[in-house]
């Protein structure tokens, strides 16, 4: 199994974690967020944590919140990340689910995609990202020359994604609305194929017509539909789980009993704080051929 981190962002940093909590810094700007995995007691007194932070987060369901600002902030800010000839850029937002717009530990997966895109050697190789968010994982493929497309159930998120890409200089990447599994089963009856797939699946989601998806009923369904998708002969895999509990093994298992079984990794993504302390964001699988 392996452990997993970025290795260098400028505009990001986990500054200390613990009490259910996280101490982030992006770009100028300090927040304070909920975290169920720091289950740790923090590295820093609770008073430096007022001292440093510009704003907090403050749960007032299980789904959604407000910020109670500190110091002076605006509610819209940019970052950027630098891959390879590029930089990406990223508007941020303090959104009433406690998201800002972007996961910062999935920059390693960045990195990964963008190395892997080239390493296809195929000229403008074919990418889905699934349950796409904000477009991090999209931008950092069509940076590297892929042809992306992007899917994702939520209007105004594909919307804040087209945004990111355009702050970053890029164009024509393909945009969904659409439910990620009615899609994939309709890409294998028509046959289709790609050589790169990423997906980051919710632990709980709804379609944009009220499809139910729940992570332990339709992972299975969906990576071995998936797989199908991918060119047999040169292809790259993304996948990650945020979910309490889920396990790496989990997925090692599914893919093992696919045609990826030989040429696959799994582990578990950490972003390391300041303070000396891991803070584990979800497990993962990838894979690549390229010859």
């Amino acid at each position: 199994m392996e452990f997993l981190s970025p290795a260098f962002f400028p505009d990001y940093e986990l500054i200390d974690s613990g009490n259910f909590e996280k101490l982030e810094r992006f770009g100028k700007y300090v927040t304070i967020r909920p975290e169920p995995q720091a289950v740790w007691a923090k590295g820093l007194h609770e008073n430096e944590w007022e001292q440093k932070a510009h704003v907090k987060f403050v749960p007032k369901s299980s789904s959604s919140g407000s910020w109670n600002k500190m110091k002076e902030m605006p509610d819209r800010w940019h970052i950027s990340y630098p891959l390879g000839t590029h930089e990406l850029k990223f508007r941020l937002a303090l959104t009433s689910f406690k998201h800002v717009g972007i996961f910062p530990e999935q920059a390693v997966n960045w990195d990964f995609i963008y190395r892997a895109v080239s390493d296809l050697n195929v000229a403008a190789p074919r990418v889905l990202n699934l349950f796409a968010y904000t477009g991090g994982a999209s931008i950092a493929a069509r940076a590297a020359g892929a042809d992306v497309t992007h899917l994702d159930a939520i209007k105004q998120v594909v919307s804040w994604a087209r945004e990111n890409m355009e702050l970053s200089g890029l164009q024509d990447i393909r945009w969904l609305i659409e439910d990620a599994m009615t899609y994939v089963r309709r890409e294998l009856r028509r046959g289709k194929t790609y050589q790169g797939i990423i997906l980051d699946p919710p632990a709980y989601g709804h379609g944009p017509d009220g499809q139910r998806w729940k992570l332990e009923d339709h992972i299975l369904e969906l990576v071995n539909s998936v797989v199908q998708l991918l060119d047999p002969e040169k292809h790259f895999l993304v996948l990650n789980t945020y979910s309490l509990g889920f396990s790496p093994i989990i997925l090692d298992n599914m893919l093992s009993q696919t045609f990826l079984k030989g040429h696959y990794s799994c582990g578990e993504i950490y972003l390391p704080s300041s303070t000396g302390l891991k803070l584990p964001l979800g497990v993962f699988a990838r894979a690549l051929k390229s010859q």
